[in-house]
Parts: structure tokens; sequence; C-alpha cells
């Protein structure tokens, strides 16, 4: 067999390793996001207060990203120094094992306090899973592509994540559809979190066939894999990492179109009244347009560069967060599908589909999935308490939610495109000079005919 058909084969094996592994895995995280803005207010918690119901319950959403970077801790410092491999089917099973639990767990009306407590402690598992995933599963694929198509191939890392949500939601559509209401709510909100057994399996199946990256096999050949990868990050990359907090502010976007925008369409509280099978296809539609956009802007990124291309996602999107919200405040549901297809589904893209090879290329391979996981999850910890935030700031009853929502919103995404401004460019770098800020990238010459072998040789 030819080094080019090895590599070939290689790239497209974990490809489809990151990409199955991300769908799976955010089914299981998401089902539960879906659950607690449409179901848990009223299952797990007292119902004397709808409203303080909404809040705990997303707070409940946010806790799951509060452990996300003690995860990204544990998990990067695994992934650094056992291998990319290694870190992702051990993700797997944590995911796997939590999300069923939460489907065999017993109503507030039952057991009282213990359901609400219960329910941390295995969102708190969620979280610490999934922490690993991406970081792992991009640096994966990142240190299998080849030059020229990095960011094409480590966008399929978001495209599982983004089909992992379309299951999600479909899964719940024909259910709270089909079901009778009592029915829906005393047990058939339990099936999605139970068929999580077969993401054990399927993934570890098809995780276990991969072969481990030729970078991180160089560095155990050659004995330089740290002891201590997190150290080593936050010592030597801490500005670095701080741009990738920063810019992992972006999971707004997400935020509001999914959790907070769900919460506020449905929840009889906020009296919009839009029904929760009409409202479940918003971000199926999304998602679907999403799934479909992002390889394409994963091989714009490997043109025109990866600041670019968040830059646009991060200011065009937190713009029109505020018609969007606007929508859902007038009650009128194709304006709210439209507008969350243009802001969630095509225009976040820029960001989303770029992030998981800009991320990675920022940091050497010794310490890349540490340097990643930490900074990206410490990010999406912070915009995973806005659920919470926003509905305290702006509650149920008061005047001009999308206009104080939206403004907050695109604050954060400000903020998200004077970070990746301030960061160094990566598309056109080596994969063994990532990380070194002073190694000059090759010539654009260089690049494209690089570009043109890769697409020769079907890579």
């Amino acid at each position: 067999m030819s080094n080019s058909t090895t590599t070939l084969e290689q790239t497209r094996k974990a490809t489809l390793s990151g990409w199955i592994g991300s769908v799976l895995e955010y089914y299981d995280f998401f089902i539960y996001a879906t659950a607690a803005s449409l179901i848990f207010p009223q299952i797990f918690f007292p119902s004397t207060d709808p409203k303080i119901a909404i809040v705990a319950s997303l707070a409940t959403y946010g806790v799951g990203y509060v452990a996300r970077p003690i995860g990204a801790v544990f998990l990067g410092h695994w992934g650094d120094t056992h291998g990319r491999k290694q870190v992702l089917i051990l993700c797997m099973f944590l995911m796997g094992i939590s999300t069923m639990a939460v489907g065999f767990l017993p109503t507030y009306e039952s057991v009282g306090i213990y359901a609400p407590i219960l329910l941390v402690l295995f969102r708190l598992m969620q979280g610490f899973a999934v922490a690993g995933e991406i970081s792992g599963a991009s640096s994966m694929i990142l240190e299998h592509a080849p030059t020229g198509r990095r960011g094409y191939y480590a966008s399929y890392t978001l495209q599982g994540v983004q089909a992992g949500q379309i299951l999600a939601a479909a899964v719940f559509i024909p259910l709270s559809y089909y079901l009778p209401k009592e029915d829906f709510y005393t047990w058939g909100w339990r099936i999605p979190f139970i068929l999580s057994f077969v993401v054990i399996i399927v993934g570890f199946i098809i995780r276990r066939e991969v072969s481990e990256t030729p970078a991180f096999s160089a560095e155990v050949d050659k004995g330089s894999v740290p002891r201590t990868p997190v150290l080593q990050a936050i010592t030597q990359y801490w500005p670095d990492m701080l741009r990738v907090i920063s810019m992992s502010l972006m999971n707004v976007i997400a935020v509001v179109a999914t959790i907070f925008g769900a919460a506020y369409a449905v929840q009889p509280a906020y009296g919009i009244g839009f029904d929760k099978t009409v409202y479940l296809w918003i971000p199926v539609l999304g998602n679907c347009l999403a799934v479909i956009l992002v390889p394409f802007v994963g091989n714009l990124s490997d043109k025109i560069g990866r600041r670019p291309c968040i830059i646009f996602g991060a200011l065009g999107s937190g713009l029109l967060s505020y018609v969007y919200l606007y929508c859902i405040s007038i009650h009128n549901v194709p304006l709210a599908i439209v507008f969350s297809l243009l802001m969630w589904g095509a225009v976040y893209q820029g960001y989303n589909a770029v992030f998981p090879s800009f991320y990675p290329e920022t940091f050497p391979t010794r310490a890349r999935v540490s340097g990643m996981a930490i900074s990206q999850n410490i990010g999406t910890m912070i915009t995973a308490l806005m659920p919470a935030l926003f509905t305290s700031i702006a509650p149920p009853g008061s005047s001009d939610i999308p206009l104080v929502i939206g403004t907050l919103t695109f604050g954060v995404t400000v903020i998200v495109a004077i970070a990746a401004f301030s960061s160094h460019e990566t598309f056109r770098a080596r994969l063994e000079d990532l990380g070194n800020k002073k190694a000059e990238p090759i010539s654009k010459e260089e690049y494209e005919l690089k570009r043109e072998q890769a697409f020769k040789a079907n890579v």
C-alpha cells in the first residue's frame, strides 16, 4: 500500500471517528438541553412557582458546563499523555452511562428534593465527559489531515455536533406529537435518554478502529510527551488560552437559539405560546442547514484564513439575535424559523465550522488537547450560565426582552471578534510548526501546491 493511500485511509477513518463520536456524544448532551427547557421544570422541581422552576431547570443545564473545565483538565492531560484515541473512548463511556442514568431518575413528586440533586449529579458527569470530546476529536482529525485541508476535515467534528443536535430534537418530536401529554411527561421523555446505550456500543466499535495520530506517535518515539501538559499549556500558552476562552463565548448564539429561545417561546410563564412540537423544529431546521454549510465554510477557511470567517460569523449572528428574539416576541412562527436559519444555521457557521481547526492549530502537539480543552470549556461554561442570567435579567413579564437579551448577546460577539482579530493566523502553517509563533508560514505558492496535491490524492 502506498504512503498516499495510507494517508487517505487514515484521514477518512479519523474523520469518521470524530464525526460519529460527536454525533452520539452531543445527542446525549443536547437531549438534556431540550428536556431542561421543555420538560424538567414540570417534573423535577416544585410546581408552586413556574417562574422559579424555569430558572432552576435552566441552571441545571448550566451546571453541566461548570463541570467541563474540571473534565478538561483531566481529559486534556489524558489526551496529551495517553493519546487522542484513548481519551475519545473514555469520553464515550462516561457520557453514555451518565445520560442513561438520567432516564431512570424519579421525579420531584416521588422523592422530593432528591430528584433535582440526582439530576445535577448526572449532569455534572455529562459535563465532565463531554469536555474532552471536541478537543480530542479535532486534534485527532487535524493531525491526520494534510496541509491545505485541515480546516475542511476538522470541520466535520462540528458537523457531527450539529447532527447530534438534530438527532436529539428529532427523537423528541414524534414522542411529543404522538404520545398523550400525560404519558409524555410520565415516561415518554425517558426514551431518548435510555437509548443512549447505543452511544456506548456504536462509539466503541468505530473508535477502536482508528489509529493513533502520527504527530502524537512521533512525540512518544522521541520521548518528549510531557508529564504535565496542562501546566505547560498554562505557563507557556496562556495568552492564546485567553483568546480561545474569549472566542468560545460565541456559544452564546447556541444558547439564545436553543435554550433561552425555547424557554421564551414555549414556557407558559412568558405568555408567548409557541407549541412545543412546533418549536422543536426550529433547532432541527437550523442544524440541518448547518450540516450542509459546515464543510463548505471549513474549506473556505483553508482558502482565506480562519480569522475572517470567525469575525464575520460572530458579528453577523450577534446582530441577527435581535431580530430572532423579536420574531418570537410578536408570536410569528414562520419569521422565527427564518431568522433562526439565518442567525444560527448560516452566519454562526463562520465561527462554528472553523474553530475545530483554529483552536488546536494554536497549540503544539505536546499540549494541544489540554490547551484547547481547558480554554474552550471555560468559555462555554461562562455562556452556559447565561440562560439563567437571561431569565433573571429579563424574567417573564418584563418588557423589551428582545432588546435587552439581544444587546447582551451582541456585546459578547464583539468580544469574540476582537479575540479572533488579535490571534495569529494558522491556516498556512506546517503541522510541526503549529504553536510556534516565530515560525514563518509557508509561502502562498507552496501552500496552494500542497492543497492541489491533496485534492489530486482525493484527501
